[in-house]
């Protein structure tokens, strides 16, 4: 038995999309709310209010040049170069542990820096991932019955990124990039029976990884009970929650929040939604989340428009990945779930993300020009 998905074509005779409205009311509402929540925080640390938001402004153009370019690039060739992105997202993945290029701050080396950029490849490694194991699962999916020359390679480079990132004490980012990974694997159509020995597998590891560092077991203590540790990681869920209701039905109006004003650690970046709720309220949260579901449906509605394998699974499994982003982080925001450190996109600051997000938000364009034009 597999699982996954694989509809037919739906001939749609409109070859619009929205796609392009959504990402940018979603990048004006964003910057907008990055500002309002950084502003002090940019003044205490550097002494200028705008500072984050320039920072942001800047590399958001820069995504929006390479989400520009991938639009326009054939599929064809992109995936042509699937070897090289691999390749080279495991050498950048490496080089977070080189000393000199890889930065670590707080016990994580997630970064490197070079010529004073500095980049998280945990980022990137959620693009190549997703468009590698689309392109690699779609090219197999006739071959299925024999794992080893169907499903084991892929599986490898799934967990070589995994365990890389893991190693660079980020555990967070290394739990979404095996649920997405296994998205893709679901989508294709691998038969249940892998996932089967996977979680056979893959249950117990995660448990011991999880008890076996003691700040985590602190993180999922501090949400199971936040009164566990009033001045961390339970403080600062409980603020997020007073923000978000302390924001009522229509807000206190942007800029006027009260929390960013170092009460709320992190407002402008993995907390940024509370702040969003506290300033806009109700209707303010509503709103944001109804773009981000029409960015999601748009997105699987271009999947559906596909005609071909590797071109719907990607669709499928990039709209996928950005819902999943945007999932984690509302739920942590809203003490659903403990921290993670995933950030929301198009609003949390942070460069790489950014570029990432709009990567994504690129394949998504290219495969809107591309519509029923495609023959399976």
């Amino acid at each position: 038995m597999r699982g996954g998905f694989a509809p037919e074509r739906v001939h749609d005779s409109s070859r619009g999309t929205f796609l392009p409205l959504l990402v940018v009311l979603l990048l004006s509402v964003g910057l907008s709310m990055l500002f309002s929540a950084s502003h002090y925080r940019s003044e205490v640390l550097v002494g200028n209010p705008y500072y984050f938001v320039l920072q942001q402004a800047v590399r958001v153009v820069v995504g929006l040049v390479v989400a520009g370019a991938l639009v326009l690039i054939p599929l064809e060739v992109l995936q042509r170069t699937v070897p090289w992105m691999v390749l080279g997202t495991l050498g950048l993945l490496l080089l977070t542990f080189v000393p000199g290029i890889g930065v670590s701050f707080f016990g994580a080396n997630r970064w490197i820096v070079v010529a004073g950029v500095s980049f998280q490849p945990s980022e990137l490694a959620k693009f190549v991932l997703v468009f590698y194991l689309s392109y690699i699962l779609s090219r197999k999916r006739d071959r299925f019955e024999d794992p080893g020359v169907s499903i084991v390679p892929p599986a490898v480079v799934l967990f070589s990124f995994v365990l890389l990132v893991y190693l660079q004490n980020d555990f967070s980012t290394a739990i979404f990039l095996l649920f997405s990974g296994m998205y893709v694997f679901f989508a294709a159509g691998v038969p249940f029976r892998y996932f089967a020995f996977f979680f056979m597998v893959g249950v117990p590891l995660f448990l011991i990884l999880l008890f076996t560092r003691e700040h985590r077991v602190l993180r999922l203590l501090a949400y199971l009970d936040p009164s566990r540790d009033p001045d961390g990681v339970g403080y600062q869920i409980q603020a997020s929650l007073r923000a978000l209701s302390e924001g009522g039905f229509w807000g206190k109006g942007m800029g006027n929040g009260t929390y960013k004003y170092g009460v709320l650690p992190e407002a402008h970046s993995d907390f940024i939604f509370a702040t969003v709720g506290e300033e806009l309220g109700f209707v303010g949260v509503v709103g944001i989340c109804l773009l981000f579901a029409m960015l999601v449906l748009e997105g699987y509605r271009i999947g559906m428009r596909q005609g071909e394998d590797f071109p719907r699974l990607l669709a499928f499994s990039v709209t996928t990945t950005l819902a999943l982003q945007v999932l984690i982080n509302l739920s942590v925001v809203c003490g659903l779930l403990p921290t993670t450190g995933v950030p929301l996109p198009f609003f949390s600051a942070g460069g790489s993300a950014a570029l990432v997000t709009l990567m994504f938000c690129g394949l998504l364009g290219n495969l809107s020009r591309r519509g029923g034009d495609s023959h399976g």
